[in-house]
């Protein structure tokens, strides 16, 4: 194989129990690919644990390495599975590596011995919440069909309580999309967590009408409509730019940002390619994406065939390209494309206003998001460039005025604006 196509560092999402959970969440897509094992214990076997860890360091070619756990969901596998991988890690890792392990959870086995686990030996826990207790329960419900919020609460005062790194993992649906604010001050002033990253939900409904696949241009009524997420995301950032910035931290505001630092990728829905972040199930078969563990996205089994070569694999880069390749001219000529370019693959269900497949479903909501964003992200990024705070951009007046550094010369009326917005001085930032 060629060396130049060969990845100095690629992101494994590894399923250890599979699509197996203890909740059923109404919106969950992953619970669908159980079809897909239909004689599975959904367990992974200690080979294919060990192959993981072994081929996942042996391939990187840089200081820090990325273990990731998700599900399903990954506390079924229960705490001495996560101790053996902590022990093959250190076994593994080359000398200097620095070890960061991810797990997302929906927390309703977290206990005092989980959370010391995760707080000793440096886990990032993500933990899935959907908001105050009236929203998170409409769709996160467990088998017998009752909430769980009460007890995804007790597992983030656990985390807290243990001082775990966590942060939250929250779904953008149908139900809790009109309470933007409801939702974003519950996590920031009542659940006391400063990490936050927004998912929509956009279920897609084939031909069948099935869901669980990135098949069909219709969606389900618990889909967020792409009004709806851009009105959540710019209600959200208001209060986020004018008081939070530097304390709270937002995901899809960070990148979004890299967008207007030309930067874009920093999350890969933004990226102008993809095929960095791979999916492996508890058997060894590794998928082109997370959200992609379908058949026709499979790659290779690990035990069969070493994990880079898959990642390196002519499938996989075509993958990859296909997020920039396949775009549609009305994308190409997008105003903001340098911020989202198409967002992700799964999401391009419908047509432009000229009839050509693969715009994003959510395009209008995003594009909303981002006009109505423009001026402040400009001047963030901006004091980014100039070695400052992005945090400055609250000061004094939020998101109007800006911080002329003591000492030095600030433009002439008739120059350009130094936010780069391309306007004169007298028209942008020394209104």
């Amino acid at each position: 194989m060629p060396e130049q196509t060969i990845p100095h560092a690629f992101h494994v999402m590894a399923k250890p129990t599979g699509s197996a959970c203890n909740l059923n969440c109404d919106y969950c897509f992953f619970l669908k690919k159980e079809k897909l094992y239909p004689v599975s214990n959904f367990r992974m076997s200690d080979e294919v644990h060990e192959a993981y860890i072994r081929q996942l360091f042996e391939a990187h070619q840089v200081p820090q390495v990325t273990v990731a756990w998700q599900g399903g969901e990954p506390t079924l596998m229960g705490i001495d599975f996560f101790r053996r991988s902590v022990e093959l890690q250190k076994k593994y890792a080359k000398p200097g590596t620095q070890i960061e392990n991810t797990f997302q959870t929906n927390g309703i086995l977290l206990n005092d011995e989980w959370c010391q686990f995760f707080h000793e030996n440096n886990f990032l826990v993500g933990l899935s919440m959907d908001g105050p207790k009236e929203l998170h329960d409409y769709y996160r419900k467990d088998k017998g069909g009752h909430g769980t919020f009460d007890r995804v609460v007790r597992a983030a005062r656990l985390l807290q309580k243990h001082k775990a790194e966590f942060n939250i993992l929250c779904t953008v649906n149908s139900k809790n999309a009109d309470y933007p604010l409801k939702v974003y001050r519950f996590f920031r002033d009542e659940l006391g967590v400063n990490y936050i990253q927004f998912i929509p939900i956009v279920e897609r409904i084939n031909e069948n009408g099935e869901t669980g696949f990135q098949e069909g241009n219709r969606v389900t009524d618990r889909s967020v409509r792409p009004d709806q997420f851009g009105r959540f995301l710019i209600n959200i950032f208001d209060e986020w730019v004018k008081r939070d910035v530097g304390q709270t931290f937002v995901l899809n505001f960070d990148g979004a940002l890299a967008g207007w630092l030309n930067m874009a990728g920093t999350v890969c829905i933004f990226g102008s390619t993809c095929g960095q972040g791979t999916a492996l199930e508890h058997n060894g078969d590794l998928y082109s994406c997370d959200h992609f563990v379908e058949p026709n996205y499979y790659l290779g089994n690990i035990l069969k065939t070493p994990m880079i070569e898959l990642v390196a694999s002519d499938k996989q880069r075509k993958f990859g390209c296909d997020k920039r390749d396949m775009l549609p001219r009305y994308c190409r000529q997008c105003e903001v494309l340098h911020i989202c370019n198409g967002e992700c693959p799964k999401n391009r269900l419908i047509e432009t206003p000229d009839g050509e497949a693969g715009l994003n479903y959510l395009c209008d909501g995003y594009k909303a998001f981002f006009k109505h964003a423009d001026k402040p992200m400009r001047i963030m990024a901006d004091l980014i460039r100039r070695g400052r705070l992005a945090e400055e951009v609250m000061k004094p007046t939020g998101t109007e005025k800006r911080v002329v550094e003591k000492g030095s010369t600030q433009p002439g009326r008739n120059d350009l604006c130094s936010c780069g917005s391309g306007l004169k001085f007298k028209k942008c930032h020394g209104k």
